[in-house]
């Protein structure tokens, strides 16, 4: 009886203990809605989370604490609050949370999206430094780019002729793939017809679906083997079918340099030579993951921030006159816009700027974790804790923007408030050592074609200006609810 007594006495201490614990963690951690068992402040979350989570932060502070099912994650809402974790604590804030979608891809902890930042993430960053990103090598391989572009604009002359309408937001996707395409492959994978040539278009559009759907496995890991939603499924399919293709240049391309024939002098050719001198850091699995990686991250971010620059400067005719005054003065003799002169367009840059902070293309960034225990301000967040940082929040405040809901491109003409990271009530591609790498072709690609449409072109709505649907869809990225759609009217 005694020993028994002494049993349900320890018992009793202990589950005491653990719950004191437990509450002395909560009291550490950011504040943050009551949740409810089970299913956390899952009923708090609506279908654009990250409206929610800003509504949210109103009552809770700038750093809150919410619960997502069983995953617990703190959620950043100011610049301040951003800066604290992507700056100031930025090496213990880096780690990742990997969605189940994600985990279909062949090799996916060699992605450089998700992998921790290792010798292997080092390795990958300097290459897409080195032959991607650097100003040297985006003004060699921009022929290869234009190319694309003098394709569109001949398509659009045939549809002008025709007077058959273009989805707008659909003919910049297949841009942007075949630009990546070229840059890295030297050759085109779709064309710009509806059909889906090949079924890239389509594999790249699965992916950017299924990875931005809410999955309740994600909330509730115990539920990853079943797959509940065939999320994992329909991603493996994708995600293989790019892999395979990817892996046919590859070889068709290793085949091409062992008969000693003429180089492409493309990305890929590049990350083959860096490849051969860092064989132990850099293999032919890395050059294939970070070449899927880069038609998944680059195409539907660049060519979804076009559809939403077009529609803005549709309905600001005064702003789209400006674009094309500005950029009729940097035509060549050959009536052609060459990319790197596109560069020096303030006006251009303003009206980008103002489209990824009025329609950020990511409105919540890939979700960090917490690599140790770390310190927050005066909060204490435990390790292996996910962090959301609600950038869409920061774009749209009040406090840093002056009429934060209007488009104003003017805001970005006397500023030095840009998007690479240091200013954090701007934060399209991130901030810190987890910062899109792909800055310096994002902005060439969107650039480019905003001021092909808007100089070539003018352009017939099938509806009244007023009228236009200017609602979004969480996924992600942000879409236009409905596509935007029109007449192309040649100017030439």
């Amino acid at each position: 009886m005694e020993l028994l007594l002494l049993i349900l006495s320890t018992i009793v201490f202990f589950f005491f203990l653990l719950h004191g614990l437990d509450l002395y963690r909560k009291r550490r951690m950011p504040p943050g809605p009551t949740s409810f068992p089970i299913i956390g402040n899952l009923l708090d979350i609506g279908p654009k989370p990250h409206e929610s989570l800003a509504k949210l932060s109103e009552k809770h502070g700038p750093l809150m604490t919410i619960r997502l099912g069983s995953i617990t994650s703190v959620v950043a809402s100011t610049p301040d609050a951003a800066r604290e974790i992507l700056q100031c604590q930025d090496e213990v804030c880096s780690g990742r949370m990997i969605p189940d979608a994600v985990t279909a891809l062949q090799n996916h902890d060699k992605a450089i999206l998700w992998i921790s930042a290792n010798e292997d993430w080092r390795a990958i960053r300097k290459a897409l430094n080195t032959y991607l990103t650097h100003q040297h090598k985006l003004d060699t391989l921009s022929d290869l780019r234009q190319n694309v572009v003098d394709e569109m604009l001949e398509f659009l002359n045939q549809s002008a002729l025709k007077n058959e309408l273009v989805n707008i937001g659909n003919l910049a996707f297949a841009v942007v793939v075949n630009q990546i395409s070229n840059t890295c492959f030297s050759r085109n994978v779709t064309n710009y017809e509806s059909e889906d040539i090949g079924g890239f278009k389509t594999a790249v559009k699965t992916l950017m679906e299924v990875d931005g759907k809410f999955n309740i496995a994600d909330i509730f890991p115990i539920l990853k083997p079943l797959d509940p939603q065939n999320i994992r499924r329909q991603a493996k399919a994708a995600y293989a079918w790019l892999d395979h293709v990817v892996q046919g240049f590859i070889n068709e391309r290793l085949k091409h340099r062992e008969l000693k024939l003429p180089r492409f002098g493309d990305m890929l050719d590049s990350l083959l030579d860096y490849s051969e001198d860092n064989v132990q850091v850099f293999n032919l699995i890395h050059i294939k993951t970070l070449l899927v990686d880069l038609f998944i991250a680059g195409t539907k971010t660049s060519s979804n921030t076009t559809e939403w620059a077009i529609t803005e400067l549709f309905l600001n005719p005064d702003m789209f006159a400006i674009v094309r005054k500005e950029v009729s003065t940097i035509v060549g003799e050959d009536g052609k816009i060459q990319e790197e002169k596109i560069l020096d367009l303030p006006y251009l840059h303003a009206v980008v700027k103002e489209t990824m902070r009025l329609h950020l293309s990511v409105p919540l960034l890939a979700p960090h974790k917490t690599e140790k225990e770390v310190k927050l301000n005066e909060y204490v967040v435990p390790k292996n804790v996910q962090i959301l940082v609600n950038v869409w929040a920061m774009a749209r405040d009040p406090k840093y923007w002056k009429n934060p809901l209007s488009f104003m491109p003017e805001r970005f003409m006397k500023t030095e408030v840009d998007y690479k990271g240091q200013h954090f009530q701007f934060l399209p591609f991130g901030s810190g050592q987890r910062m899109c790498p792909g800055i310096p072709l994002a902005h060439r690609v969107v650039s480019l074609m905003v001021v092909s449409f808007v100089y070539h072109f003018d352009w017939k709505l099938t509806h009244a200006r007023e009228d236009m649907n200017m609602n979004d869809v969480f996924g992600l990225t942000l879409l236009r609810a409905t596509p935007l759609v029109a007449y192309p009217i040649s100017i030439e």
